[in-house]
């Protein structure tokens, strides 16, 4: 890790006057921050962008308004439009201000800091917010990252050529839908779609039988470019702003008649879920490795290579996947955890997709959104969906309490999490990421 990533934003002594930022679990210490946009629960209040500090919310409108808080002429200028709740207004004001309001926020919030008076009062108990999609998303593209899925799931359907020879070449995605994408706590219904079962002669139409979660990273683009002027890798790696946990999810049985020759559709766009808060690049910079490929696999073309890139695009995020069924819930049992990998196994690097989807001329926007594709681990048990775990429905999953499950049934319950740790350094987090699947209409 470059010491030049790290700054006194990362120091691992550094505590908060918000006690419980110290809790030796919490996902949100000092050296986090992330930004999500809520409001009190229950009002009627404007939405406005906080940042997550242990169990609570600094309130970035009524901090902006604090008397005696002490800001820059710089730092009220950064704090404007996230007052107004309009994180894509920040994210439009490139590197500087993400990093500068950063350290700003680490001196108010830090044991000992003159602003802790004012601020104080600026607080909220996120058991007490209500929160929204952090910004607005313009665009959302899925790639196809993860190449243990994309192995395993290839066996399935094509087991003498699981990966097909463009995979190790070119980053893979499609456009997805925007408008179906809710923040963590999404209740959604079961999707209606045409399928067709091995046995029937014509296709049917009615509730999906087959549905499906997928574990994945979402990435929300920064600044952004103007339409015919690609990003390069620099360009790209200091633009990106932050990520959230992505559950994508997927009715396989609609997937499996519709995607060819066209990709996916209607299997992908009834509902896609994310989690709040946007953890920064600053706040994952300590977690960076270098990116590297297997032996023997082709070395990315030179638009898709720097130096920096090599050094630490690869990002150790580790990631997980649990389920709570009516059932559980019933009988206040938690949710299950089914498995666990981690964001360091993708095959392409963050700098690598937001280069590779600008190069042709496309316009990325602030706050666009980058799905990673599904981050299976290369263990059988790492599986980032039930297509996996379940060998396509052929293998059900035994849950503790003694349910089987081959794929979501209604009622359930999936949580994702991620959790960043190492040696020397604060481990932060992501918080939830949850979502729960309601009846079909009938």
């Amino acid at each position: 890790m470059s010491a030049a990533l790290l700054d006194a934003t990362h120091d691992p002594a550094l505590t908060s006057w918000v006690a419980s930022a110290q809790a030796p679990c919490t996902d949100f210490p000092l050296q986090n921050l992330p930004l999500g946009r809520f409001r009190p629960a229950g009002s009627n209040e404007a939405l406005r962008v906080g940042v997550a500090i242990g169990d609570d919310i600094l309130d970035l409108k009524r901090a902006a308004e604090a008397s005696g808080a002490g800001w820059s002429a710089q730092v009220l200028a950064w704090l404007a439009p996230l007052a107004a709740g309009d994180l894509n207004a920040f994210m439009a004001l490139g590197a500087p201000a993400r990093r500068g309001l950063r350290q700003a926020l680490s001196a108010a919030l830090r044991t000992g800091s003159a602003q802790q008076t004012a601020l104080q009062a600026c607080l909220l108990p996120q058991a007490q917010a209500e929160m929204a999609l952090p910004c607005f998303i313009h665009d959302y593209t899925d790639f196809y990252t993860g190449i243990h899925h994309a192995t395993t799931v290839g066996k399935l359907f094509r087991p003498d050529n699981p990966l097909l020879p463009n995979y190790k070449w070119v980053p893979i995605g499609y456009h997805g839908r925007a408008s179906s994408i809710g923040v963590s706590g999404q209740a959604f219904r079961r999707p209606l779609g045409q399928f067709k079962a091995p046995d029937a002669e014509v296709p049917s139409f009615g509730p999906c039988r087959r549905l499906d979660w997928e574990l994945e990273v979402g990435i929300l683009v920064g600044a952004g470019n103007a339409q015919g002027a690609p990003l390069g890798m620099a360009q790209a790696e200091d633009d990106w702003f932050g990520l959230v946990l992505l559950n994508d999810w997927s009715a396989r049985d609609v997937q499996a008649w519709e995607y060819q020759p066209l990709g996916p559709f209607l299997a992908k766009n009834f509902a896609s879920t994310i989690s709040p808060w946007v953890v920064t690049q600053e706040a994952l910079a300590p977690f960076r490795r270098p990116f590297t490929r297997p032996e023997g696999d082709p070395q990315p073309l030179p638009y898709l290579d720097s130096p920096a890139n090599r050094e630490r695009g690869a990002l150790d995020v580790r990631l997980s996947v649990a389920l709570q069924t009516p059932a559980m819930r019933a009988a206040s049992q938690p949710a299950q955890e089914l498995m666990h990998s981690s964001m360091q196994d993708a095959y392409w690097t963050v700098a690598q997709l937001l280069t590779h989807h600008s190069s042709n001329g496309c316009n990325l926007q602030p706050g666009d959104l980058l799905g990673s594709g599904t981050l299976s681990g290369p263990a059988p048990a790492q599986g980032g969906s039930l297509l996996e775990l379940t060998l396509g429905g052929k293998q059900p999953l035994t849950l503790a309490n003694g349910e089987t499950r081959t794929f979501l049934q209604d009622g359930d319950t999936v949580v994702l999490r991620g959790r960043c740790e190492a040696p020397g350094v604060a481990a932060i987090g992501f918080g939830a990421c949850v979502g729960t699947v309601l009846p079909a209409l009938a």
